[in-house]
């Protein structure tokens, strides 16, 4: 799928979700639902999936329709930063994963850093923060918009431990990158990762 297809659908779908959610008039909510069924099927037949799927998960977020929040650590000992190996692809990138309700940036990462690689660690910096369809990242097409947010953050206890997520654990130079999941981890955002352990006057980037 294109890049411009999945923007186009993710705002008409985003236009109908917060239509459904402020509606005012039941003609209104017939109009947002109508809007909704055509983002619904463009996304169907552009992903080649049963429309039903494509249903159930874009059911999946209610509400104001606005982006999701996913959080990556960059967490150094001796010059190299922390990679966790996902079970998903085997594929390597930034511990980290979306924020849970309740939970500060901060502790969502501090969370995410330990349930991936079994070190306890504490966020000190932000570091950057992105849109994950900005085609400058090189992410693959997703069906929500989100924002990852990178933060600095330091070693405080635990012990490398894989988990249903992960698979390995290890700590790489900036010039041992292994292959990195796309999704998760772009080679550009590592990259500033390293830049920020570097010169630590850097301000958060963003975009």
């Amino acid at each position: 799928m294109t890049s411009p297809w999945l923007t186009w659908i993710q705002q008409l779908q985003g236009i109908a979700q917060t239509g459904l959610t402020y509606k005012n008039h039941p003609f209104d909510a017939a109009r947002y639902e109508q809007l909704h069924q055509i983002a619904v099927a463009m996304l169907a037949a552009q992903a080649e999936a049963d429309p039903a799927t494509i249903a159930d998960l874009l059911r999946q977020d209610v509400g104001h329709a606005t982006p999701k929040v996913e959080v990556r650590g960059a967490v150094f000992r001796g010059g190299k930063i922390l990679l966790v190996q996902e079970s998903s692809d085997g594929l390597w990138a930034l511990p980290g994963g979306w924020a849970d309700i309740g939970d500060s940036p901060s502790q969502a990462i501090e969370r995410e850093i330990f349930e991936e690689s079994g070190y306890q660690a504490k966020a000190t910096q932000l570091l950057a923060v992105y849109d994950r369809a900005n085609p400058l990242h090189g992410h693959p097409p997703a069906p929500f918009h989100s924002y990852k947010l990178f933060f600095r953050c330091e070693i405080t206890g635990g012990q490398p431990t894989p988990s249903y997520e992960t698979t390995a654990m290890n700590f790489f130079g900036p010039d041992e990158r292994p292959p990195l999941s796309p999704g998760r981890t772009s080679p550009g955002q590592l990259q500033r990762c390293f830049d920020c352990l570097n010169n630590p006057t850097l301000l958060p980037h963003f975009d």
